[in-house]
C-alpha cells in the first residue's frame, strides 16, 4: 500500500522520486559499472553535476544490456532547494537524448524504489509482419517476419500464471531468494497490425527469465516445439532445455508496481479473444 506522508525536508535534504524512460540500445544495462556507460552512472552524473555534489540513486530493479524502459523508478536524496518539478526540468535539460524523465516527485524520506515495490511489469514486441524490419520499429522489436499461432501463445501465457519455479528460464540463479516467483498477469496481443506484443507482470523475475520465457513461447507459436514442453520446464523436467532466449531489443520495463490494487487488477479473468 502507497504510504502518505508529511512533504518536509529530512536534514535539510528531500526524497524524489523520478520515473525514467530510456532507449537501451547504447548502455550495459542499469547498473553502474567501471569503465562501460550504464543508465544508473549517467542520471547519477547529471544529478551530482545539478546539486554540486556526489549524489547515489537507487532504482527499482535492473535492466540488461539493450533493454529499454517506459517506466523505470529510481529515487535520491537531494538538497532541500530542489523541489520535484524544477530537478525533473533540470535534468531533462541536461541527461543524454536516450533518457528521459517521465515524472518527479517528492516521497516519504524512507521510501525504497526496490524494496517498496509490490510488482513490475515488462512488456516485448515480436514483430511479426514485413513492416517491422522499418528502420523506425526493428530497434525496439524483435522482428521475425513470419506469423505465429496465436491460441498455442495464449495457452502458454496462461500456463505461467501463478507460482511457480522458474530455474529452467534463468541464465543465473539468485541462491538467496531462490527460483519460485509469483506471475500476476500475462497475455499476448496484437501490435498495431506489426506484429504481437507480450505482457507479464511478476513479483520478482530472473536473470533473462522474460526474454528466456518469450523465446520458448515464439517457437511454441512457430509449430517448433510440442505445446506441453513449457509446463514441463515449469516442474523441471530431466534434460528439457529452453529455446534461446528472445534478443534484448524488444523488451522493455513497463512499470514498477508500489500499490497492491494494480496487483488485484491484473488477478481479474483473462479474456480468451486476442482481437
Amino acid at each position: 500500500m502507497v504510504r502518505t506522508f508529511r512533504a518536509v525536508s529530512y536534514m535539510g535534504e528531500r526524497r524524489i522520486r523520478l520515473t525514467l524512460q530510456y532507449d537501451g540500445a547504447g548502455f550495459y544495462g542499469w547498473q553502474r559499472q567501471p569503465e562501460v556507460r550504464t543508465v544508473q552512472a549517467e542520471l547519477e552524473a547529471a544529478l551530482s553535476r545539478l546539486t554540486n555534489r556526489e549524489i547515489r540513486i537507487v532504482g527499482a530493479g535492473r535492466t540488461d544490456r539493450g533493454v529499454h524502459a517506459l517506466g523505470q523508478v529510481a529515487s535520491a536524496l537531494v538538497p532541500e532547494r530542489w523541489d520535484a518539478s524544477e530537478l525533473r526540468r533540470a535534468l531533462n535539460a541536461i541527461l543524454p537524448k536516450d533518457i528521459w524523465v517521465a515524472e518527479a516527485e517528492e516521497v516519504d524520506p524512507v521510501f525504497h524504489a526496490r524494496f517498496d515495490a509490490v510488482a513490475r511489469s515488462y512488456i516485448y514486441y515480436v514483430g511479426t509482419a514485413e513492416e517491422a524490419s522499418s528502420p523506425f520499429h526493428r530497434r525496439w522489436c524483435w522482428p521475425l517476419l513470419e506469423g505465429l499461432d496465436e491460441g498455442v501463445l495464449d495457452s502458454a501465457a496462461r500456463a505461467i500464471i501463478g507460482e511457480h519455479s522458474f530455474r529452467a528460464f534463468a541464465r543465473s540463479g539468485q541462491e538467496e531468494r531462490g527460483d519460485r516467483c509469483t506471475i500476476y498477469g500475462a497475455r499476448w496481443e496484437r501490435w498495431e497490425g506489426l506484429g504481437l506484443t507480450f505482457e507479464v507482470t511478476a513479483n520478482r523475475f530472473l536473470h533473462h527469465m522474460v526474454r528466456y520465457l518469450v523465446g520458448t513461447m515464439v517457437d511454441l507459436g512457430r509449430g517448433r516445439r510440442p505445446a506441453d514442453d513449457l509446463p514441463a520446464l515449469l516442474e523441471g523436467a530431466p534434460g528439457l532445455l529452453t529455446s534461446p532466449p528472445a534478443p534484448p531489443e524488444g523488451l522493455f520495463l513497463k512499470c514498477v508496481h508500489y500499490s497492491t490494487m494494480d496487483i488485484e487488477e491484473l488477478e481479474e479473468p483473462i479474456d480468451e479473444d486476442l482481437s
